[in-house]
């Protein structure tokens, strides 16, 4: 019943912009957490950021802070993932995903299984 559908991947050089979009349905994204997970080959999947509390709230990884930005649009029920100043090591298949009754912090870090709904990704590739 409820589907996440990423866009916006691509190819770009070091220092390039994207903007990826995550169009929901089945779920309002304002409801709970929404967020953003990215993973490298050989790498484990990295909580990168999440928004919540109708928007009023973020988290975002540290490799990212400052350069990513995650927004809400309730109108088109639709979760975004600006990225600037990116890097070779943000190259990565990207996920959305949604959490019912919050995300999961520990230690920092974003936890892939307090998601309750996955996409199926978008490839993010940065040229060095």
């Amino acid at each position: 019943q409820v589907l996440l559908v990423e866009s916006g991947g691509g190819s770009v050089q070091t220092g390039g912009s994207l903007r990826l979009s995550c169009a929901v349905s089945g779920y309002t994204v304002s409801s709970s957490c929404m967020a953003w997970f990215r993973q490298a080959p050989g790498k484990e999947r990295e909580g990168v950021a999440a928004i919540y509390n109708r928007g009023g709230g973020t988290y975002y990884a540290d490799s990212v802070k400052g350069r990513f930005t995650i927004s809400l649009d309730n109108a088109k029920n639709t979760v975004y993932l600006r990225m600037n100043s990116l890097k070779p090591e943000d190259t990565a298949m990207y996920y959305c995903a949604a959490a019912d009754e919050g995300c999961t912090v520990v230690g920092g870090y974003m936890k892939h299984y307090g998601m309750d709904y996955w996409g199926k990704g978008t490839l993010v590739t940065i040229s060095s």
